[in-house]
């Protein structure tokens, strides 16, 4: 299993707010320890709201391959459906090129939806963009000269598109939620699947994983091609209490605020006692019960290539994030690997 963190580049830090500089600063730090510590993959999410500095993964990624030399580095997601799969590719492209073949896409529709008024797209046409932009994108992926016509945007007609990748096949794993479409579309595609679990009980996905996995069959792909990914929320600490009690307090405050925006009640202990509980999806503790917990999950939903920790949106501290990063180096990989 590979492990990774993912990050939407919080400039918030609990009470305390960071200027801009330093977040991104201390955010390509991070990338660098998690380079150095042997983790497998950094991926920078896609928002355009004050709180987050991610409104341009491909630029901080492409600052990251400059100061790192093995880890891969990937978006998480790409909101595709209110980019244009142009400048998408060449913008990985150009990434994978500095990098020397480490870079990836995850792209999506996005559970955030601010991108839709600020790029002038209508929601209501919210997966018609999606599936359209997908099919172009891969098509660019994998072919110099494109010819393409679409709905949404101006057609294609034998035009190259450079710069190509260093990869002779640019990795692109479908980034999902909880819609059964969206599985399926992953499966009869052939992509790797990155599902963003960020409630309940993680083996509640095994169905929808089947169904990818049944696609994917379905329409002539080897199993080995099928890889799922996982990401979760996550943090490890030198022991489960310390990881609770440093977790818990931002943890229950950005939640609580979220859910005052999407009409969620307020979170309790009790509820979160059970989300860092045995099956609940938060992946949280010292390193030996966070390696237990994603075996568990792993073996729930039928075997997981990636795991993915989403860390910095519970108020932690930029140190309190390097020990994290650097304990899932030295200890929760090689308990896995064992």
């Amino acid at each position: 299993m590979e492990i990774g963190i993912d990050s939407f580049a919080s400039a918030m830090y609990g009470s305390k707010t960071l200027s801009s500089v330093a977040a991104m600063e201390q955010l390509l730090d991070r990338i660098s320890m998690a380079d150095d510590a042997g983790l497998d993959v950094f991926g920078i999410g896609e928002h355009h709201k004050k709180e987050f500095l991610d409104s341009a993964p491909a630029v901080i990624l492409s600052a990251a391959a400059a100061r790192t030399k093995r880890i891969r580095l990937t978006s998480a997601v790409t909101v595709l459906s209110t980019s244009d799969p142009v400048r998408v590719y060449q913008n990985f492209a150009t990434l994978d090129l500095i990098s020397k073949g480490r870079a990836e896409l995850v792209v999506g529709r996005g559970s955030a939806i601010e991108a839709y008024p600020l790029f002038g797209f209508d929601l209501n046409d919210y997966d018609a963009l999606f599936a359209e932009k997908l099919d172009l994108l891969l098509r660019i992926r994998d072919q110099e000269f494109v010819s393409w016509s679409g709905r949404f945007r101006p057609a294609l007609q034998n035009q190259p598109v450079y710069p190509r990748a260093f990869q002779d096949k640019l990795p692109v794993w479908l980034g999902v939620g909880g819609t059964p479409e969206s599985f399926a579309r992953a499966g009869s595609l052939g992509l790797p699947l990155m599902v963003a679990i960020i409630g309940g009980e993680t083996e509640r996905f095994r169905p929808l994983i089947d169904l990818y996995r049944e696609a994917g069959h379905r329409a002539g792909f080897a199993p080995e091609n099928l890889k799922v990914g996982l990401h979760s929320p996550g943090y490890v600490a030198a022991s489960n209490e310390q990881a609770i009690a440093e977790y818990y307090p931002g943890y229950a405050e950005l939640w609580t605020k979220l859910g005052r925006e999407r009409g969620w009640p307020p979170v309790t202990k009790t509820q979160f006692d059970h989300l860092a509980g045995p099956k609940g999806v938060l992946v949280l503790g010292g390193p030996e019960q966070v390696a237990e917990k994603l075996l568990k999950h792993s073996e729930s939903l039928g075997g997981v290539d990636r795991f993915t920790f989403q860390m910095d949106n519970a108020g932690l501290s930029h140190e309190q994030l390097l020990r994290s990063i650097a304990l899932i180096g030295e200890k929760v990989i090689p308990l896995l690997t064992k």
